[in-house]
């Protein structure tokens, strides 16, 4: 178990991401993820208020009603729950009002009293960000939400946020996520985590697979015959350099046993400040890998030549 930043919550240390929950997984295939998820040790699951409203005859919100059917459905104990607030296609934005309507329309469709955790999704340079810190100290302060944290935000506003939130005596974020994992790397390194750990916030890296590219099933540039929707993401990753990681990570998981995926998560747990890298499963067999990565303990001189290997991130996204 880690602790995600200051917080109390306390989770094991791989979150399965809800993005394919109502768009490459339908509601039965979520739910058979979600089980073995749990069943494998799994306590921490992240989603958001827009997935899937990109897809077509989706309105956003259908990772969050799945997961709330499942939750009422199963009655789990322990486990800690995470959304975000901004990019629902009627909750657009960080204004007080919307940051307050759309944190009820995710506690209606999850089912819960309050949500663990508490992301802003994406900056709003339109809002003033006094009014974001107030509104999201607010949802604390009446109980809605237990955490808060932020997600693609800069170095610069993560810390003007808690400059704010100090000077005006709301709650602080517990928590950052980013876009990082082994072919995406630089900026996170050179402006975030100095950050996290000057505040004491734990990381959740999303993209930890880099869409798939960090399973090894992607060793060709070219994605023709591929059905998955992320074949095209994982392929430009394909590079000379790309797939010089990939053949590092299946030397090292060979020597303990384990999986291209697994050795890339394992490799992103070790890095300072990440509490809980995030990678999702469109199929219930999908999650022992996942959950195999949260459990895999690298060696220094392993994580050492993995850094060595992908110390250029080849695609700048």
């Amino acid at each position: 178990m880690t602790r995600i930043g200051s917080s109390d919550l306390s989770v094991f240390p791989l979150s399965l991401g809800g993005n394919v929950f109502g768009w490459t997984a339908d509601r039965d295939a979520s739910f058979a993820v979600l089980d073995a998820f749990v069943a494998g040790g799994g306590d921490f699951i992240d989603t958001a208020d827009g997935y899937s409203a990109w897809v077509p005859g989706n309105s956003g919100g259908e990772s969050e009603t799945i997961i709330g059917e499942w939750l009422a459905s199963r009655r789990p104990q322990g486990l800690v729950v995470a959304t975000k607030v901004s990019q629902h296609p009627q909750f657009r934005g960080l204004s007080a009002s919307n940051v307050r309507r759309a944190a009820e329309a995710s506690l209606d469709r999850l089912g819960v009293d309050a949500i663990d955790l508490y992301y802003a999704h994406f900056d709003d340079a339109e809002v003033p960000l006094e009014e974001t810190v107030a509104a999201f100290g607010q949802l604390v302060a009446d109980g809605l939400v237990r955490n808060i944290a932020v997600s693609n935000y800069s170095a610069e506003r993560i810390r003007e946020w808690i400059e704010i939130a100090r000077s005006t005596g709301v709650v602080q974020p517990v928590a950052v996520q980013p876009h990082y994992n082994l072919v995406h790397r630089n900026e996170v390194e050179e402006t975030i985590v100095p950050v996290a750990a000057e505040f004491g916030l734990g990381l959740v890296p999303y993209y930890a697979l880099a869409s798939g590219f960090l399973t090894g099933k992607y060793r060709s540039t070219d994605a023709t015959g591929q059905t998955s929707p992320r074949a095209a993401g994982a392929a430009k990753y394909a590079t000379e350099h790309g797939l010089r990681i990939i053949d590092a990570l299946e030397e090292v998981g060979d020597a303990h046993g384990a999986s291209i995926t697994a050795t890339a998560l394992a490799w992103l747990r070790a890095q300072p400040a990440v509490v809980a890298p995030i990678a999702s499963a469109r199929t219930a067999d999908q999650v022992p890998d996942l959950l195999s990565g949260g459990r895999l303990e690298l060696s220094a001189e392993e994580i050492a030549h993995l850094s060595g290997v992908s110390a250029w991130t080849p695609a700048q996204v």
